[in-house]
């Protein structure tokens, strides 16, 4: 494709601007590690929140969505839910509190604090390092494919795909190394504006070109319907034969099991928590736990209806104009549908301010994955173990130095995989299914130690980590019933062959972080040594909170796709769900959220 002049000069005007903040704030994210990595705590929950955001609206994931849209219609609302998506509804309800009551740097970090000094303690440290380093190198090659296969389409060289992403993700780390998490933050704030105004034109733009009647023709019957059966029931046959095969290799044909799968592995992801990566990142850096419960609100609030825009008319638009090509084709990679329809429908001009907002989507993404991995090991194993006395100095040259080599590590993953979907049901399903087990017992079970989240983090990574080599053809979601019983089983043995924390360390985490669960001796001593401390008994509110807040999510999803293919009862309908749900959040959440 050949962009024209106005195009260029918009993208290359984006590229400038992104590289500016890493410069200017260089000083001030140099000046220590909270500084360089937590902003010192002085971000606004809401910048936070909108920089979250920004960070989750990827490139690759949008593709992907597209393709699912393509495929499964208004059912695909359903198949985020296994990242899952609404993992930010039990942080902003009370997980994002728990986490930053703790006023640590690092997952690593609090760990110390949940666990004490022991053995116990600095092997699971240890394994929570090797854990972040693992899946910011997995995540690194999802976005190094994703964006290697979309920039094919549009940059002006004849380069393969792993070519322009190298070219990519070398000029992003410019500002992500060199500035920190201020020049994340506040790159990511202005990407996000990009971004918003870019998705909502293409939804615009699909609504104008693409009409219900025009829609209906290209489609099967049920893609509509964002309910199901035990099955499908999707079925291309005549329309675009090509997709029945996709369905078949993606293993959705059984979509209601699929589904409870999905719920059944979300809610124990979600109660588990943020795994070490931007999102606990930014939980850390907020300045009071009241604000980072807000701040994973906001991030459901501002991210669903602009990206679903986006998702929703492009995908409308291939159906309608590209299926004829798709379906003479003998071989079509559904990945593509993404590029495919921009290269096609989008007009000049603001075909510029739309690759200039995607290709933000990706370097937010990438910026804040680079940005939240280094922390670990310059925190927890070089300050601690090999260098203790440094210099601040040191530390945040360490970090520019840690941030390469990760960086090279994500760029080499990423030439060896195939797809984006084969990564995304890696990093989603087997390797968050072995580290479930181990960091939902650390929230909720007091006798839970050191050695058996140890034994229980590495028994899930190792099993994660062999599952593509064992058993290629199982779908990673259906794996992870299996991982989820290994890693847990050891866990528990881990603890009960060994001694209990200490108690005071035990103490300390409870009477700081609050949590509820099995804490009944724990609480007993908490009380009998500090008769004011008053006990969360929030679990029953919280649980409640939870589902109003998964329907209250779900709705600013679907709301955009049925806006955007003209379906003005069932929008109504979602909307009057939202309106009904938020009220209830207001009263029930927010307001009740207490000030630490």
């Amino acid at each position: 494709m050949k962009l024209e002049l106005i195009d260029v000069i918009i993208i290359v005007g984006y590229l400038v601007l992104t590289i500016a903040p890493g410069f200017y704030f260089s000083k001030k994210a140099s000046k220590d590690l909270q500084a360089y990595f937590l902003g010192s705590k002085t971000i606004p929950w809401w910048i936070l929140g909108i920089s979250n955001a920004s960070g989750m609206f990827d490139i690759t994931g949008t593709m992907w969505l597209v393709s699912m849209c393509f495929v499964y219609g208004l059912k695909s609302a359903w198949l985020p839910w296994i990242w899952p998506t609404f993992n930010q509804i039990f942080l902003m309800v009370y997980l994002s509190v728990w986490l930053r009551r703790s006023n640590v740097m690092t997952g690593a970090e609090w760990l110390e604090k949940r666990f004490g000094n022991g053995k116990g303690a600095e092997l699971s440290q240890l394994v929570v390092v090797i854990f972040a380093l693992v899946s910011v190198v997995g995540f690194i090659a999802y976005t190094f494919k994703g964006i290697g296969k979309f920039s094919q389409t549009f940059l002006p060289w004849d380069l393969a795909p792993d070519t322009y992403a190298l070219i990519l993700i070398g000029f992003t780390s410019l500002y992500v190394i060199k500035g920190g998490m201020y020049s994340v933050v506040i790159t990511e704030l202005i990407q996000f504006v990009i971004m918003t105004i870019a998705s909502v034109a293409v939804g615009v733009i699909a609504m104008n070109l693409v009409s219900p009647e025009m829609l209906a023709e290209h489609i099967p019957e049920g893609w509509g319907n964002v309910f199901f059966g035990s099955h499908l029931d999707l079925d291309w046959t005549g329309i675009i034969n090509d997709v029945n095969n996709k369905i078949s290799e993606d293993g959705f044909s059984w979509f209601s099991f699929f589904v409870m799968m999905m719920i059944f592995k979300g809610v124990l992801v979600s109660m588990a928590g943020p795994v070490p990566n931007y999102d606990m990142q930014r939980i850390l850096a907020t300045k009071t736990a009241k604000d980072a419960a807000k701040m994973s609100g906001l991030v459901s609030l501002v991210m669903y209806f602009p990206r679903y825009m986006l998702v929703t008319g492009l995908t409308i638009l291939a159906i309608v104009f590209l299926g004829p090509k798709i379906n003479t084709e003998t071989s079509f990679d559904f990945e593509m549908i993404l590029p495919y329809s921009i290269n096609n429908f989008i007009p000049v001009g603001f075909l510029g301010l739309l690759l200039a907002g995607l290709i933000a989507a990706f370097m937010s993404t990438y910026a804040a994955t680079v940005n939240a991995a280094p922390v670990y090991f310059v925190n927890d194993i070089y300050k601690k173990y090999i260098k203790p006395d440094g210099s601040r100095k040191l530390y945040v040259r360490a970090s520019y130095i840690a941030s390469l080599v990760i960086i090279v590590l994500g760029i080499s993953f990423g030439f060896v995989i195939d797809s984006i979907n084969s990564v995304t049901q890696w990093v989603f399903g087997a390797l968050f299914g072995g580290y479930t087990a181990a960091n939902l017992l650390k929230w909720y079970w007091w006798r839970f130690n050191g050695f058996g989240y140890f034994c229980g983090m590495m028994a899930g990574l190792v099993a994660s980590l062999l599952l593509p080599f064992l058993f290629p053809d199982v779908q990673p979601l259906y794996a992870f019933p299996f991982i989820l019983i290994t890693s847990l089983i050891v866990a528990i043995g881990g603890s009960l062959l060994t001694k209990s924390d200490n108690e005071d360390t035990l103490i300390d985490f409870y009477k700081n972080v609050r949590p509820w669960g099995w804490w009944g001796p724990v609480k007993q001593l908490t009380m009998q040594r500090y008769p004011d401390f008053k006990p969360n008994d929030n679990a029953g509110r919280d649980t409640f909170n939870i589902v109003i807040g998964v329907v209250w999510q779900f709705t600013l999803v679907v709301m955009p796709i049925y806006l955007v293919v003209r379906e003005l009862w069932p929008m109504l309908i979602a909307f009057s769900i939202f309106a009904v749900t938020s009220v209830i959040l207001k009263k029930n959440w927010l307001d009740k959220l207490e000030n630490d």
